[in-house]
């Protein structure tokens, strides 16, 4: 057995309704402290959902920042802006309490807060130094896992993405309420719920760091998902379905933090830049058509999934691998989302960007089990087309 680390947050906890009780959480966590910041987004501040959170920690007496201007594919100066008011507030603890974006800036917010070094020289790998404040993750939706990974993404430019990796960004707790997760559309839940399935996929096959803490993670994640998946898109108030999703995605985010992801993430991330899909979309789009290109560098271990998500399969690891695809393939027809690049405004004429970009994202493109070239690249949006 080859040498490995695995690290995690060292905190978390999962119980429906815990965010009602959030104020309590961090009292019983952070007693002596006083001032909290709590990083969301418009929507989930102006429906809501995330009311009951910011009554309790009243109730407990935090005096609370709140921070509602975080957008999908946050930029740069989203997240300066936010560090600055929470530096004014003389914050003592940051709660990430939303989707993917919110906890990720939350994530920066906390390291910014109480650092002097500028965010360009975070981006990389092992980069970020100094301290960092207490920081607590709330998500709500069950697909990104960034409540446990150290990995903030952060959009630098008009259409191109960084990634901050560093340790510092782990939190201190994360807190699983799947009552948060109870209205989320389908569309919604089916595209951050494969989102999460690629992040359990690209850990158990990745070539750099795979070990069989990450394996038995990715595996155990992908079976709650695909279980459940269908299930919480047909009915959005399905206790046990939106609990299994919410603790697979955790799973797959515990997985993907220590394998890191790969070619579907490298060539989703331009999507994302260029047309503005979300993220989870973005995976869902460009998933067959990777695990395709890859099945002759990962059949064995595409195979091993097979038995995961389609339990009947049989014969050679060819057809058993060629069955974990078909079955991938089906996701986002089954669930109603997008299935090709033309139906979310890509043209023929932009293939060749999306290309050039994917080639940037070589933090990722290493961990593929197999050589990405820049013709692969297009050949492979060519094929999502």
């Amino acid at each position: 057995m080859r040498d490995f680390e695995f690290q995690t947050v060292p905190h978390i906890m999962m119980s429906y309704g815990a965010a009602r009780r959030l104020g309590e959480l961090l009292r019983a966590r952070y007693a002596g402290l006083a001032r909290v910041c709590v990083v969301t987004d418009r929507f989930l501040n102006t429906c809501g959902l995330i009311r009951p959170a910011l009554d309790s920690l009243a109730a407990q007496g935090w005096q609370v920042t709140l921070i509602d201007d975080v957008i999908a594919d946050p930029p740069d100066h989203v997240v300066l802006d936010a560090a600055q008011r929470a530096r004014q507030a003389r914050i003592e603890v940051v709660v990430g309490l939303g989707g993917g974006s919110s906890m990720d800036v939350a994530k920066l917010i906390a390291v910014l807060a109480a650092s002097d070094q500028p965010l360009g020289e975070m981006y990389g790998v092992g980069k970020v130094r100094g301290p960092r404040l207490p920081l607590v993750q709330v998500p709500t939706t069950a697909g990104t896992g960034s409540e446990v990974t150290c990995v903030s993404i952060v959009t630098t430019g008009a259409t191109t993405k960084a990634g901050v990796v560093s340790p510092h960004l782990y939190a201190d707790m994360a807190v699983l309420d799947a009552e948060l997760t109870l209205d989320l559309p389908a569309p919604v839940t089916a595209a951050t719920g494969i989102d999460a399935m690629v992040h359990a996929i690209e850990a158990y096959t990745s070539a750099h760091k795979k070990n069989p803490l990450s394996d038995g993670l990715a595996r155990q994640a992908l079976a709650l998902l695909s279980k459940h998946l269908l299930r919480a898109c047909r009915d959005p108030h399905d206790r046990e379905a939106r609990e299994a999703m919410l603790l697979g995605a955790m799973l797959a985010g515990q997985a993907f933090a220590n394998a890191p992801v790969a070619a579907v993430h490298a060539l989703a991330y331009p999507l994302g830049g260029h047309f503005h899909v979300p993220h989870g979309l973005s995976n869902a789009l460009v998933l067959p058509h990777v695990l395709r290109f890859n099945a002759d560098a990962a059949r064995e271990l595409y195979a091993e999934l097979a038995a995961i998500v389609v339990p009947g399969s049989t014969g050679t690891s060819a057809q058993r691998c060629a069955a974990f695809i078909d079955y991938c393939a089906e996701l986002s027809p089954q669930t109603g989302i997008a299935s090709c690049l033309s139906e979310v405004g890509v043209t023929q004429g932009d293939l060749d960007r999306l290309a050039d970009d994917a080639m940037l994202q070589t933090r990722l493109l290493v961990n593929n089990p197999r050589e990405v070239t820049r013709a692969d690249a297009f050949a492979i949006y060519q094929a999502a087309y």
